[in-house]
């Protein structure tokens, strides 16, 4: 099958399962695509994650959502953006996990652990994970309540400030209440950043000088969500660590993004090839390290994440270290800087899948252990 030409197709159903610890290979449903702007970037990750997964212990399962929120299986993962069905309602999610064709009333094909390798919003937010969690399906990466705060930069910050975890100053921006030039200049200084609060890759991010920029950069992030940040720019180095685990965490070495653009733009990111050079390790003392380690399990600590999550960070000329944001679902192609981090700390990028796998099985046979009725 061409990867450009497929279009959605429905299947007569998907059925989800509970995990079944009796089964030789498991099945591993790779969800992909979805409502957000970063619909593209999803897929880069699946196809990456379905070329590297440990055929012989896991069976990948390709569940794809199209931009309209319509879900399909697939025989493989597509190059391009997955298309819009010509109709709305496919397949509906049923009680025990199965998602029901209303047509043909049928149900198929069971998975064992979901991977939902979806960022920003309708994936990344704990929409998806409280989908999983209610269908009583293991999952990979962080659960409803890390996933949500780790997407929602506002509650991010307030809850890193509250933990003592240096961070940048910012300010918040309401349909109710949107500061004004002045007030955010002074709270600021300029240049400063204005970003969607809940949206990832840079997306909806601009970079203002002056009051019309500022203007137009309010007016663009606003097109991505009801609540927007403005943050101090910070003059200095953008480094990014990542954290495997869900009680007993590690931090992989740390390593330094230096764009060629103005800043790490969705276009540096993803549309040119030269956008940015990663270098990893980062080349910054052993002192420097550890603290960034430290901090990144603390922020991933704070934020009540599981998994996995890239947390990222400014090194000042002063030494000073600010942690930026934290990603629990960041993008994981094998040239994502998550898994490039594991690989110069020894973990190969199919070991990291497998390792995940069983974070997301491990967490999932504790939490049956738990109580749920009288």
């Amino acid at each position: 099958m061409r990867f450009d030409s497929w279009r959605a197709e429905p299947v007569d159903t998907l059925f989800i399962a509970p995990y079944n610890a009796c089964m030789e290979k498991l099945r591993v449903g790779i969800i992909f695509g979805g409502k957000s702007a970063e619909h593209e970037v999803s897929l880069r990750s699946a196809r990456s994650v379905s070329e590297a997964i440990d055929r012989e212990m896991y069976e990948p399962i390709h569940i794809g959502i199209d931009t309209q929120g319509n879900w399909f299986l697939r025989e493989d993962v597509p190059r391009e953006i997955i298309r819009e069905a010509p109709r709305r309602t496919l397949v509906i999610l049923q009680n025990g996990g199965g998602l029901l064709r209303v047509a043909s009333c049928q149900t198929d094909s069971a998975i064992d652990v979901a991977f939902p390798i979806l960022h920003g919003p309708f994936g990344e937010d704990g929409t998806m994970q409280g989908l999983l969690k209610l269908a009583d399906i293991p999952f990979v990466g962080a659960g409803v309540l890390g996933s949500a705060v780790g997407m929602d930069k506002d509650v991010m910050k307030r809850l890193l400030r509250d933990a003592n975890i240096p961070i940048a100053k910012f300010l918040v921006a309401q349909e109710r209440h949107i500061p004004i030039y002045q007030e955010a200049k002074d709270a600021l200084g300029l240049p400063l950043f204005v970003k969607p609060a809940n949206m990832g890759s840079s997306v909806g991010v601009s970079k203002a000088r002056n009051e019309k920029e500022f203007q137009n950069a309010v007016e663009g992030a606003f097109l991505y969500d009801t609540k927007v940040i403005l943050e101090e720019f910070i003059q200095g180095r953008e480094l990014e660590c990542s954290v495997l685990g869900n009680n007993n965490l590690s931090a992989s070495v740390p390593g330094e993004v230096v764009p060629t653009h103005e800043f790490y733009s969705y276009k540096a990111k993803y549309l040119d090839e030269n956008g940015a050079t990663l270098e990893i390790p980062a080349n910054i003392s052993p002192q420097t390290t550890q603290e960034i380690q430290s901090l990144a399990i603390r922020t991933f600590q704070t934020l009540s994440c599981e998994g996995l999550g890239r947390v990222d960070f400014f090194l000042k000329d002063t030494g000073e270290i600010l942690v930026n944001e934290i990603n629990t679902m960041p993008g994981f192609t094998s040239i994502s800087m998550y898994p490039k981090l594991w690989e110069a700390s020894g973990v190969p990028y199919s070991e990291l899948i497998s390792r995940l796998i069983r974070l997301a099985r491990e967490r999932f046979e504790k939490e049956k252990l738990l109580k749920t009725l009288r």
